[in-house]
């Protein structure tokens, strides 16, 4: 909650591309002081949102490196292993994103390692989310 809080906080009082750029920028930090898989994830996966979701805006959501719509709702973020000590780092989709099939769909994604077909698949997901 702290941190959320100072995310919050340190957009205060700013707005448009002034406030887009500081939560770019605490994005990439996040990402900057990831370590191993949690660092390989991230950056492929603000990779293919920069390329598959350009209109999403990257920020850091409790901390986390996530990606935002217009609304400034959080659409999809990377949850590091190392924030909870668990054993992989997840791929989290909210409410926002277009996943919906059928009564019942995963919404969080555990990678235990980046491979051509992992990120063909989160690519796959990325375009549905906002789609």
């Amino acid at each position: 909650m702290k941190q959320r809080a100072e995310e919050l906080r340190s957009t205060k009082g700013l707005k448009g591309a002034a406030k887009l750029a500081r939560e770019m920028e605490a994005c990439v930090s996040a990402i900057d002081e990831l370590e191993g898989i949690d660092s390989e994830v991230a950056t492929m996966f603000h990779r293919l949102v920069s390329e598959e979701a350009p209109d999403l805006a990257p920020k850091t959501f409790y901390g986390f490196p996530a990606y935002a719509n217009g609304e400034g709702k959080v659409v999809m973020f990377v949850q590091p292993k190392s924030k909870f000590d668990t054993r992989y780092p997840t791929v989290n989709f909210d409410e926002p994103a277009h996943l919906d099939d059928g009564a019942m769909w995963p919404t969080s994604f555990a990678v235990v390692e980046v491979t051509s077909d992992v990120e063909s698949r989160l690519r796959d997901l990325v375009r549905r989310a906002v789609a």
